[in-house]
């Protein structure tokens, strides 16, 4: 298990108060509220209309079962960053760079267990994301 990022190490006092109370209740990790909100903001190329529309979402149950049809353990999961990735890989790159669900399996083992990757890398890249493309989050709605 990968060594809990301390939130010591970070000036949240221009952050909104509600986003540091969820660090201080999740860390740097997505609850299943937080992981819902995020994968609804989801969304795919459809090649027969060309316009971006929301994925069919994948539970915890249904990447449960994904990773256990490929006897995937993971190591350094946190709560539900592991879902998160999965459907974020769903949306980014099915059926480009990841032809099967085998090979979506083994990129979420990949990721979640990234070994050069601190505590709370997936979590830090999705809300980086989301304020690099101009799109608030909701913090009173994830607490």
């Amino acid at each position: 298990m990968k060594e809990k990022t301390s939130l010591d190490l970070f000036d949240f006092s221009e952050y909104p108060k509600e986003f540091k109370k969820y660090l201080k209740n999740y860390g740097f990790h997505f609850n299943k509220t937080a992981c819902d909100y995020a994968v609804k903001g989801l969304k795919k190329e459809n090649p027969a209309t060309k316009k971006l529309e929301p994925i069919e979402p994948w539970n915890k149950d249904q990447v449960d079962d994904l990773l256990k049809r490929f006897n995937i353990t993971l190591e350094d999961n946190e709560m539900y960053d592991y879902v998160w990735v999965c459907n974020m890989c769903r949306s980014d790159y099915w059926k480009s760079s990841i032809a099967d669900e085998q090979h979506l399996a083994l990129i979420v083992k990949d990721m979640v267990d990234d070994k050069d990757q601190r505590d709370g890398f997936i979590f830090n890249r999705w809300v980086n994301d989301r304020l690099f493309n101009g799109c608030p989050i909701d913090w009173d709605e994830l607490v």
